[in-house]
């Protein structure tokens, strides 16, 4: 099988010069920069979930990234990819519940259909849709995305050391993130198909020059190329907020490093709306020059969540389950993952109007993430089951586990 697909988008390379922009071009009501002249340089992995040294994988090598979040803030809970030598077959482990979960409703599944297409895994005639891979096969398919993973690292370091050649370590911020997770066999699933952490978390990490690290100065490096053959990873990082985010928060957080005007928040519908936005700025999780949390403004009363959904043809597993057509959608598993738990309820849907049917449940999925971090143990029907609906959004009742604030009805 090929090495898991992980692809490196520079959207930019592109360079944001904020020194422009400082010089009189800014909106009324813009905040004022963190450090005026600064760049921006955004790096987005795809398929990439947070298996990397700096987030505690054991045994993926991630020098060059562990190396940009030790001189970066790291999210550890953010939502919304040759090197087969570092990773001999003995060494890699299968997922630790490579099981379908008894309590998980057949609706919430996902058969990973494009994975069954592939020659290879053809091959082996699985049984639809709950059929497992061979377990050395398993062995061989994670063995190649975490050399990916490593793969990915070395094209990362050349990039960051390019930076530190050009001398613009000093004024250019580093984004490094993901566009969803993967699962690798946890919950009898592969890809990404699903609203389990596995297939919504990603790596969040922001390298601000003078607030992540100390102010430094033209020529200055700070990311020398690491091979990750002969390395161990980076320790000390300068802060790994472990509150809930979502990569909506991207816009904000870079338009208030730059000093920029951030459109008003988006209504509902916003259809009509020609520009809007989503997400807050996550620069109050930075730390100040005194290495404290930045202050930016009144403190959130509302406990943070991340939101993700997912769309399935029926309620039982089918060659489309993964990536069914608009027309064939008939429920969508929205989902809310807060500090102590997950909660995904499967709603009956509309595909003519887009429209969601609140009292046509199809089913229901809470994991309390404290007892239960792989989200095999499913307790929806156990606690939430017998709640009166009527009068309320199903998913209010989740967030009472967790969350005091949110408006989703």
């Amino acid at each position: 099988m090929a090495p898991a697909r992980l692809q490196l988008w520079f959207l930019g390379a592109f360079w944001v010069w904020l020194s422009f922009l400082m010089g009189g071009g800014l909106a009324g009501g813009a905040q004022r920069p963190i450090r005026e002249g600064l760049n921006v340089l955004f790096v987005v992995a795809d398929d990439l979930r947070p298996a990397l040294g700096s987030y505690g994988d054991p045994l993926v090598r991630s020098p060059n990234i562990d190396q940009l979040a030790s001189r970066s803030v790291v999210f550890q809970n953010a939502f919304a990819q040759k090197f087969l030598k570092l990773y001999p077959l003995e060494n890699v482990t299968l997922a630790p519940d490579p099981a379908v979960p008894k309590k998980l409703p057949s609706v919430a599944y996902n058969p990973w259909t494009d994975l069954r297409r592939r020659e290879d895994v053809a091959a082996f005639n699985l049984s639809f849709p709950y059929g497992p891979i061979p377990e050395h096969f398993q062995r061989k398919i994670r063995q190649s995305y975490f050399a990916s993973v490593s793969y990915v690292d070395t094209l990362v370091g050349k990039l960051l050391n390019a930076l530190d050649e050009a001398e613009l370590s000093h004024n250019t911020v580093v984004v490094f993130t993901a566009d969803h997770g993967w699962s690798l066999g946890e919950h009898g699933e592969w890809a990404k198909y699903s609203n389990f952490d596995v297939a919504t978390r990603v790596p969040l990490m922001f390298y601000v020059p003078g607030v992540t690290t100390p102010i430094s100065y033209p020529g200055q490096k700070f990311f020398p190329f690491i091979d990750p053959f002969a390395q161990d990873s980076c320790s000390g990082l300068p802060g790994k907020p472990k509150e809930m985010v979502e990569l909506v928060s991207l816009f904000p957080t870079l338009a208030e490093l730059a000093g920029l005007a951030v459109p008003p928040a988006c209504p509902q519908p916003s259809f009509h709306v020609p520009l809007c936005s989503e997400g807050k700025s996550l620069v109050q999780y930075f730390p100040s020059s005194s290495g404290e949390k930045e202050n930016h403004g009144s403190k959130r009363k509302e406990t943070p969540v991340a939101f993700s959904q997912y769309p399935r043809p029926g309620d039982i597993p089918a060659p489309n389950s993964d990536l069914p057509l608009l027309q064939d959608i008939r429920v969508m598993g929205y989902s809310i993952r807060t500090d102590d738990c997950r909660c995904t309820v499967w709603f009956g849907f509309n595909p003519n109007n887009f429209t969601v049917d609140v009292k046509d449940i199809h089913g229901g999925e809470l994991y309390f993430e404290k007892s239960d971090p792989n989200e095999d143990h499913n307790r929806y029907n156990e606690i939430l089951h017998g709640f009166p609906l009527s009068k309320r959004c199903p998913l209010l009742d989740c967030l009472k586990l967790g969350v005091n604030s949110v408006n989703l009805c």
